[in-house]
């Protein structure tokens, strides 16, 4: 089975990109379509069902399309899908790979990274400050903890001979009930960018003493571990773009990238299915006031959509 897959919710619109009734907006201007969720990602979505619809699929495959809510807000469509048994083999997930080895070329990631926010909690106790050594201060013990953060190792890996790089970082600190008081509580934000099969390690943080680690969020990562269906994708890619007319977006050929931002993606392939990124969406559109997506792109993804759906056999 190979699924082509999207995602249909969209995060609030700003104040431009809807009318006085709360009506979205949507405009064409030159060549592209501006609007919320143009980019990310109901452009994709379009292409993909026109791709599904259209798709001369050989026997004994199977394609199926899917577009889930709740990406926005921790990929709950998708989680809620694999409970009940979603289970594609393969998925071409069409959020934005265009632009990441060259501008308007339109790639494929192979992995992409996760994120996981985590909050540490310092515990104390107060004393009027005038007396400092009568308390215990919690802002002293996270400032330890943010140390033992800043000497983290990144976490690091390899996906089909890209290197996937990850990141941590303090995010936000707050602490204290007033000027006067040694303060008994201090909180400090983690923003860690993880990588497949990789963490940070964090609960070193622990070993300082009343300093909790908590998770709030853990959005997976994603790494492709099947080369041919990779190349597959890349080849139609590559076939999309050397049937395009001279003046298309895009200088350069598509590559195998590695993408930032974690996708349903990563929720599919913890449940085991072989995934790729292949979308119109270009860095810096999403999420924006003036977010717009390359109508000609929209034209070339479904080209990817259709040929991979035709010439993937499993």
């Amino acid at each position: 089975t190979l699924a082509l897959v999207g995602h249909h919710d969209v995060v609030p619109p700003d104040d431009s990109q809807v009318d006085e009734g709360g009506e979205y907006i949507v405009r064409e201007d030159d060549g592209r379509l501006y609007g919320r969720g143009s980019a990310d990602m109901k452009g994709a979505v379009a292409a993909a069902m026109c791709a599904f619809r259209d798709a001369a699929v050989a026997e004994g495959s199977e394609l199926v399309f899917v577009s889930f809510v709740g990406e926005e807000v921790g990929g709950v469509g998708a989680r809620a899908a694999i409970d009940r048994g979603f289970a594609p083999d393969y998925a071409v997930v069409g959020e934005g790979s265009t632009g990441y080895s060259a501008p308007g070329v339109t790639d494929v990631a192979v992995a992409h990274k996760g994120r996981r926010g985590s909050t540490l909690v310092a515990e104390g106790r107060a004393a009027h400050a005038s007396e400092p050594e009568a308390g215990e201060n919690a802002i002293y013990r996270a400032t330890e903890a943010v140390d033992v953060v800043r000497d983290l190792p990144f976490p690091a890996t390899e996906v089909l001979g890209h290197e996937v790089s990850g990141s941590v970082a303090v995010t936000e600190i707050d602490g204290g009930s007033a000027w006067n008081v040694v303060p008994e509580r201090c909180e400090v934000t983690v923003d860690e960018r993880t990588v497949p099969g990789e963490r940070a390690p964090l609960d070193r943080t622990e070993s300082i003493d009343g300093v909790t680690w908590d998770i709030d969020q853990d959005l997976p990562p994603m790494a492709c571990g099947d080369s041919e269906f990779a190349d597959a994708v890349l080849a139609a890619a590559r076939e999309a773009h050397d049937g395009e007319p001279a003046d298309a977006p895009g200088d350069g050929r598509p590559q195998q990238v590695v993408k930032p931002h974690a996708t349903d993606a990563g929720w599919l392939a913890g449940a085991g299915t072989t995934c790729v990124v292949c979308g119109p969406s270009e860095p810096g559109e999403a999420h924006t006031a003036t977010e717009s997506v390359s109508l000609a792109v929209l034209d070339r993804c479904y080209e990817v959509y259709r040929g991979v759906a035709e010439s993937w056999r499993g």
